[in-house]
């Protein structure tokens, strides 16, 4: 009997951390396809982390739309956020929000 490998199913795997930051912005602007947006969501589901983030992205979002300047600790702690990934790979737990 001949097993054949199992085909990765990419729309069914979980994002990491990473993963999700590289992709909210566009996520939160409606510009990722279902398969993305979906995996999104669920990774914002379950991660309190990212959640956050895509909270502060969302209050950004909003002042910005309110010609209004966005709060200044929220953006310096969504800059510390994004850059501790630069320094850490995905699947690490090194990816905490700074201050949160």
């Amino acid at each position: 009997m001949r097993v054949w490998p199992r085909r990765r199913d990419t729309a069914r795997r979980r994002m990491g951390c990473a993963e999700v930051i590289r992709v909210l912005q566009p996520y939160l602007d409606g510009e990722t396809d279902e398969a993305t947006a979906r995996r999104v969501v669920a990774h914002l589901d379950d991660c309190r982390d990212c959640g956050l983030e895509a909270d502060l992205y969302r209050e950004i979002k909003k002042s910005l739309a309110r010609h209004e300047r966005p709060d200044t600790r929220a953006v310096e702690r969504l800059r510390g956020f994004g850059e501790s990934l630069l320094h850490t790979g995905p699947g690490t737990r090194g990816d905490r929000i700074p201050g949160g």
